[in-house]
Order: structure tokens, then sequence, then C-alpha cells
């Protein structure tokens, strides 16, 4: 039916892949079928999500498809809607895909974006499900920022169902805008197939990650990186204005990131000196900012995560923190240093 497997299915299969294999004739096989038009199909769809069907002209695109699945679908696509675009990373050689390109990682786009002076800049990631973008000054613009510019104009127009979801990651600032535009704002574990079952359980038809996963429901089943970047070209086209002052509606919060490595997946929350230092760190915060501990469900680390006004306060308490889950969990490279990921707001960078 188009949407992500159930974790009951997936489960279901890994228990398959346990069995010995069991294998029959070829002539108990079936065919494969090529379909011929299946780009032109794919394009005429994207295209027609567009309510207004409005023509890009003026538009200039700087367009980084990853090396990756939309490398000549979404430059093609967007010079037929009227762009004028710069097709990067569109030379696919199976080893490049991602490779220092794409939402991933952006920079190369950014520098493109200022040096071709274009109105913006588009990334997709390999597979082409996520997006992020750049603003004309360079700034990136990542898959919260792009929520809330859609869940605005849904709201604006009639269209949005119950709010909006994001996930646990989702900064806070996004969660903020949406509670000052009178949206509904949900935070699902983090995943797009968590946020898509959380959107239906509630029925609600749009959300996404930070990371650019966005489920436009009410014309796809699952994230979309062509379709949501066609309903932000639309948006910047009805209301005449850049994407950089349709993202002012929403003010990101910095976000420091650290991951605690520890020798074997261990319980934290059980911890009650863990849990004391969260509760002064959320006092620190003076309830303008969010902590948030999260185990990995693929290996065995702690992130810790803390928002905030303050970038030097939200550094200090989140290395504070992972400090503490070292110390009680017994972490692996006790004597290493941490390493932060600080997410500053686009206007810092």
């Amino acid at each position: 039916n188009g949407t992500k497997l159930s974790d009951a299915l997936e489960l279901a299969i890994e228990e398959q892949l346990e069995k010995p294999m069991t294998t029959v004739s070829a002539t108990e096989l079936g065919k494969a079928f090529r379909v011929v038009d299946a780009v032109e199909q794919y394009q005429q769809f994207c295209a027609s999500v567009l309510l207004q069907s409005p023509q890009l002209s003026g538009l200039k695109l700087v367009v980084d498809c990853a090396n990756g699945a939309t490398y000549h679908i979404a430059p093609d696509l967007l010079t037929r809607l009227g762009a004028t675009v710069i097709p990067i990373f569109v030379k696919p050689d199976g080893l490049n895909i991602n490779e220092g390109c794409g939402a991933t990682y952006p920079r190369a786009l950014q520098a493109k974006v200022l040096a071709e002076k274009a109105d913006l800049g588009i990334a997709f990631d390999g597979d082409g499900d996520r997006v992020v973008m750049v603003d004309h000054t360079g700034a990136l613009v990542d898959g919260d920022e792009l929520l809330f510019i859609l869940a605005t104009q849904y709201q604006a127009q009639g269209r949005l169902k119950e709010g909006v979801v994001g996930t646990l990651m989702s900064n806070i600032g996004l969660e903020m805008a949406c509670q000052a535009a009178n949206i509904p704002f949900y935070r699902s574990k983090v995943g797009d197939r968590h946020v898509l079952t959380m959107m239906q359980n509630k029925s609600i038809n749009l959300g996404g990650e930070s990371s650019g996963h966005l489920i436009c429901a009410d014309v796809s089943t699952t994230g979309d990186g062509l379709i949501a970047a066609l309903r932000i070209l639309e948006i910047m086209k009805m209301k005449d204005q850049s994407l950089h002052t349709l993202k002012q509606g929403m003010k990101k919060y910095p976000q420091a990131l650290i991951n605690v490595p520890l020798l074997n997946m261990v319980e934290w929350d059980t911890c009650d000196q863990i849990q004391t230092a969260v509760q002064s760190a959320e006092l620190s915060l003076r309830g303008q900012g969010r902590v948030l501990l999260r185990s990995s469900g693929t290996e065995p680390l702690v992130r810790v995560m803390v928002e905030g006004q303050d970038p030097v306060l939200v550094d200090r308490i989140a290395q504070d923190l992972a400090s503490v889950v070292k110390t009680f969990l017994g972490s692996a490279g006790a004597n290493t240093p941490l390493n932060t990921t600080l997410d500053l707001p686009s206007t810092a960078h």
C-alpha cells in the first residue's frame, strides 16, 4: 500500500531469513516487466501536486542530487517547470552516492549558491526521500524550518488536519513556532516510519524530521524530497517571497548533541544520578530549552541533546550531563574527550 513495513512484518521477514534457504526451478519463478515510461509518469505525478501549477520561471536554483536517485529526474522536471537549474553531483558511478554531497553534506551546495548568486539551493539525499535547502544568503534551511513553512501554508489554505508531527529530535523552535501559530505539535520517536505511524493514528497530513524527511500525506504515502521541494517552491511563487523571508516565522534554538559510547547496552533511565543531573540541567534552562537523553537503537550509545537560547550555556550543560553519563554508566574510552555537535541557528553560521 505504499507505506513503510510494520515492525511486526519486519520481524516476520527476519525470522524467515534465519531459516535454511530453499530454491525452486526457474520455471516456477515469475517474470520481470519494465515500465518504459516510469520516469515520465513519476514526473507528471510530482508536477500534479502543485495546486496552482505555477511556472517556476524567474527562479535560479542550484540542485544537488547526491549522485543518487534524483540525478536526472529532479533537474529535468524543475527545468521543464521553467526554473533555471544548475545541477551538481549528478554523475552516479555506483560508489559516489552521498559522498561529500547531498542533504547529509550540504556545504558544497551552500558555496555553489553563493558563487552562482542563486535564489536558493536544493539538496536531496541518495534515495531522494530527504530534502534540505539553502537560502540565497548561503544559510542552511533544514527539515524543521521547511516543515514549519509547509504547516503555516497548509493552515492558511485550510488544508492542515489536526496539527503537525515532528520527532523527539525536532528543534524546540519548531514546537514554539507551531504553538504561536495555534498549530498542534506532536513528537514521535525518531524515524520517518514513526512519524508516519503517529500521523495515521491522529489523522494528521503533515509531518517530518529535521534531517529532511518530510511527509505530505495529502499527496504521498511516504517521504518524497522532490514533492516537498516543489511544495516549498510553490509557496515562494504564490507569496512572491524568498526562502530566507519565509523561514523567519521560526526561530531555531542552538542545539548541542553528544554521543556517549558505552561498554554495553544499558538502561540509563534507571540511574538516579543521571536523573538528578537531567533535572538540574532543566532547571538551568529556566523553561527556555529542552534536555533529551536517548539510547541508540543500533549501537551502545547514549545521545545527550540540549537546546536553549544561549549556545554557551547549552554546550556547557550538554558537556556536564554527558560527563555524568560517562561516570555512572562506565562508558567506553573513558579518557577520550567528548565530541560535541553544536547546531546554531542558520543566522549564526
